[in-house]
């Protein structure tokens, strides 16, 4: 969502008060030094910003901020209440998961859509996941009754380099997004940063022959999941269509276009 904020030119809009949901023995405040001298009190909180992305008509408003401690259903009756507002037409959630998956593979997104159809509109392969859920989780369900279209997507992180940041999994989400608003997003440097963190996860993988051998075992059953019969012809042609829509003849970007995996 930063990287959003930045590339967007996110202006603040506005901010929940953390008071009501936060337990600031968790979620402990931070203090900054202000030119070096000033400390300022940092709160946990969460906060909207809006901005709108070059090709688009409509403005985009990104909420970025921890998950809360207490009290979700207000909180999210609280956001929804931001969201009739601002006259938001649909929610697109991002988050990331612990998953039996390679590192050295690209970063699986799933999802779930409001309906069949707009997963299929989407390219959201169907999360089968049912157990404890997060904010996010809730914060959908609590659009959907609302009547408010909300999408959710989820990167694969490999559970066994969990530790923040991940940027091959900021990558796959941004990519993933780029097609649901169906605009560009500019990467700057996390194509590098991606490259950079997998070879890094790489080297310290191969210093532990067990590690190695597992991610090795995960590679195999990755690759093995994979079916050119998974893709369908709509799905191609979709997903064609939104990169042409992106790609303009008046574009310097070399970036390829779609490829089957």
């Amino acid at each position: 969502m930063e990287h959003l904020q930045l590339n967007w030119d996110a202006k603040p809009l506005a901010e929940i008060d953390p008071d009501d949901y936060y337990d600031f023995q968790v979620s402990r405040p931070t203090v900054r030094l202000v030119d070096g001298v000033t400390r300022r009190v940092e709160w946990p909180t969460t906060r909207l910003t809006v901005c709108r992305p070059e090709g688009l008509d409509h403005d985009v408003v990104l909420v970025h901020g921890p998950e809360p401690n207490l009290r979700w259903r207000a909180f999210c009756d609280e956001l929804l209440a931001h969201a009739e507002r601002l006259g938001v037409s649909t929610v697109v959630m991002l988050g990331a998961l612990l998953a039996d998956t390679a590192h050295t593979r690209p970063i699986p997104i799933t999802g779930t859509a409001y309906d069949a159809d707009a997963a299929a509109r989407f390219g959201l392969e169907h999360s089968h996941y049912e157990g404890p859920t997060g904010i996010v989780g809730v914060l959908q369900d609590a659009c959907v009754k609302a009547g408010l279209p909300a999408v959710s997507m989820w990167a694969a992180v490999p559970h066994y380099v969990s530790h923040p940041p991940s940027p091959k999994a900021t990558l796959a989400l941004l990519r993933k997004l780029e097609d649901v608003l169906d605009v560009r997003i500019p990467m700057g440097a996390l194509p590098e940063q991606a490259e950079e963190w997998q070879q890094t996860v790489t080297e310290m993988a191969n210093e532990d022959d067990e590690v190695s051998e597992y991610v090795r075992s995960l590679e195999e059953r990755g690759d093995a999941e994979i079916r050119l019969d998974e893709i369908s012809g709509d799905k191609l042609a979709a997903e064609f269509e939104r990169y042409l829509r992106r790609h303009r003849p008046d574009d310097g970007d070399e970036r390829p276009g779609p490829t089957e995996k």
